[in-house]
């Protein structure tokens, strides 16, 4: 047996959506209900462990022999659900990974396993399997009625309170829905070998897979969370909005002072018309609005503030021993392949500004509600800013937080030749405060001479690396950070100016991506190459890894001119035709080059407990002693497929999580 391919229907009384797999499966009700399987892309058999059937003995094997390839659709999912079914059965058969201190060893390891989820999604293609069947247009389609029989048999009926009585629906109280569960379950595992079969010219490389079981594992590890103090943050969320509320209600005489149309028809009533309450709006009319109106539209800020949220997130997906897993979705972002975020989401945790944060949390931790509300005036805010402290780690052990410092604007400059900027990373420098000087032609200096030339030098880098305009500066907060209209355009102009090297570099990657449409020929811009093939466009990185845009087009624009179009994910997550042009593949290109640069710097720190990791950066568990220096030293070190690579990496060690 050299693979092993498979999908299992399940049942617990934990919500998988909510709660995430690892705390779904330590549910007592948690049980594999059916497991479909194919061995060396055979005939595929489906075994019924709901009504008695058992798993063969070699295939049961074959789940922990590391030297047979396990394939699933999100394949995560089975992997720590036979852990958990093999704990509780098979403890004979079960054996984990890692260090006993490390609480992998509860789980199956992921070396051997494969992913036809990330398959899909390395070929650009959709994140769910009846997707991926419709696009490639399969013989075999995933059943539609899947999602009804889960319902039925998967999910408890009667009481949702820790405690009550569950019921269930059995095999023998729907056998023609059990049937048709079986069918439902044979076909995914059908619908995942066609997968496999149609997209066999197109494989995952193998360090990619690598990246994958690193992946993998930070899930499997977790991070800490402390459950005391997130426990004191939702009682004490709680408690502030029911005081704000009763504010509100004084204040306004609303019956329900969170409803925006109500609040919007008494504003009316005041004399102040207003279209959305969304905060940047509320922020505006609180600037000219009345005193007795501004203190309302401050509730309203407070009370729309939405902490509590993530708080209750933690809650809902913490493990028995305390710690969070399953935050990390490997290529969550097709389009780049960069992770995406899970759960928590800590890809998209407010950021802490408070002076005394140890203070405030401390206060928090300890239950101490009344010093919080006499000493903050914004509880809902304060607690926002502490939602990244919930997460601790292991007795012994503080955290390590190392991040790349400018990570895309060096891969930018790197990648385009953009020799100034390159030299202005080398000797150190402040790049908003580079930029300013290169685009005003004057030294800027960040609490020094022409000072105030960095925030223009800011907005500019942050707005218009990838071709944006006077719109994207806008949107950046231009005209909120005091420029006024008129300065817009020229902004873009001497940005664009004092970086003649990459404006090239998007309309030489737009040639070059419309040639090889068009052609059919391989092309190439500096180290970047691009490759059409079986109705893909290949764009291969420094790395080896791949970017792929599906069927792709050369078609006329609104504007006139020709645009490169493809099919996709769209913002609106429906698979349709999306345009692109050159500045929009080279911010492709530098976040997926960016991306790869993590992945390598988690390969290089890979003997280190990293427990998660957010954008450009990484949360590692060391002893106090650890050296700090040693790990940013390591975490910058360039690869040997970019080594001209000039990074940078700076850190912190923490008690708690936070930004420094």
């Amino acid at each position: 047996m050299k693979t092993l391919e498979m999908d299992i229907e399940t049942r617990s009384g934990t919500d998988l959506t909510r709660a995430g797999v690892y705390r779904y499966t330590e549910d007592p009700d948690f049980d594999i209900q059916l497991f479909g399987y194919s061995v060396d892309e055979g005939p595929v058999s489906v075994i019924d462990l709901a009504c008695g059937e058992q798993i063969p003995e070699e295939i049961l094997k074959a789940i922990t022999d590391e030297s047979v390839i396990k394939w699933a659709y999100n394949a995560g999912f089975e992997r720590v659900c036979l852990s958990a079914w093999l704990r509780k059965y098979r403890p004979d058969l079960f054996h984990g990974y890692g260090q006993p201190e490390d609480r992998t060893v509860n789980y199956l390891s992921p070396a051997s396993w494969r992913c036809s989820l990330v398959l899909a999604a390395y070929n650009g293609l959709p994140l769910s399997l009846a997707g991926v069947g419709r696009v490639l247009k399969l013989t075999e389609q995933k059943l539609e009625a899947g999602r009804d029989l889960i319902r039925f048999f998967a999910c408890p009926h009667g009481s949702k309170e820790p405690g009550g009585i569950r019921t269930w629906n059995h095999p023998e109280d729907a056998p023609e829905k059990w049937a048709l569960y079986k069918a439902y379950n044979r076909r995914d595992v059908e619908v995942e070998l066609a997968i496999r079969n149609r997209l066999r010219r197109f494989p995952v490389p193998d360090s990619v897979w690598e990246e994958y079981r690193l992946s993998e594992e930070i899930n499997d590890r977790g991070i800490a969370l402390d459950r005391d103090f997130v426990n004191n943050a939702v009682c004490m969320d709680e408690r502030i909005r029911q005081e704000l509320e009763e504010e509100m209600r004084s204040l306004t005489g609303l019956e329900n002072p969170n409803s925006a149309q109500q609040l919007k028809e008494w504003l009316s009533q005041q004399g102040v018309e207003v279209n959305t309450l969304d905060k940047k709006a509320v922020r505006t009319l609180m600037e000219t609005a009345p005193p007795e109106l501004q203190q309302v539209l401050c509730l309203r800020q407070q009370l729309s503030r939405s902490s509590v949220k993530k708080y209750q997130a933690m809650e809902a997906c913490v493990c028995a021993d305390g710690r969070c897993r399953g935050m990390f979705m490997f290529y969550g972002a097709n389009r780049t392949g960069r992770f995406a975020g899970r759960l928590v989401q800590l890809q998209n945790l407010p950021q802490n500004h408070l002076p005394d944060l140890a203070e405030a949390r401390a206060l928090v931790r300890s239950g101490d509600y009344e010093t919080l509300r006499r000493r903050y005036d914004d509880v809902p805010d304060t607690l926002s800013q502490l939602i990244r402290t919930a997460f601790v780690p292991r007795e012994g052990c503080v955290f390590a937080v190392a991040d790349f410092s400018s990570i895309e604007a060096r891969v930018l400059a790197l990648l385009a030749g953009e020799q100034w900027r390159l030299d202005a990373f080398a000797r150190g420098e402040d790049i908003y405060c580079a930029s300013a000087s290169q685009m005003f032609g004057v030294p800027v200096e960040k609490h020094g001479v022409n000072a105030h030339l960095r925030q223009k030098g800011k907005i500019a880098e942050l707005a218009l690396g990838y071709g944006g305009s006077t719109g994207a500066l806008k949107a950046m907060g231009a005209l909120e950070m005091g420029l006024a209209e008129e300065e817009l355009q020229p902004l873009v102009t001497q940005w664009r100016e004092a970086n003649t090297a990459i404006t090239d570099f998007w309309w030489d990657v737009d040639d070059a991506a419309k040639e090889c449409i068009r052609m059919r020929l391989q092309t190439e811009v500096g180290p970047i190459r691009f490759a059409y093939k079986n109705g893909f466009l290949f764009i291969r990185l420094p790395s080896g890894r791949r970017l792929s845009y599906a069927r792709p087009r050369i078609e006329r624009n609104d504007y006139g001119g020709e645009s490169i179009t493809y099919e996709g994910i769209g913002s609106d997550r429906k698979w349709q035709r999306l345009e692109t042009y050159g500045p929009k593949l080279v911010e492709n290109i530098v976040q997926a080059v960016s991306r790869d640069l993590l992945c390598h710097a988690m390969r290089t720190l890979s003997h280190c407990r990293i427990v998660a990791h957010v954008h450009d950066e990484l949360i590692i568990e060391v002893p106090p002693a650890e050296s700090l220096e040693e790990i940013c030293r390591k975490m910058a070190e360039a690869p040997a497929w970019l080594p001209e690579a000039d990074l940078r990496a700076d850190g912190y060690l923490t008690e708690w999580y936070r930004k420094d």
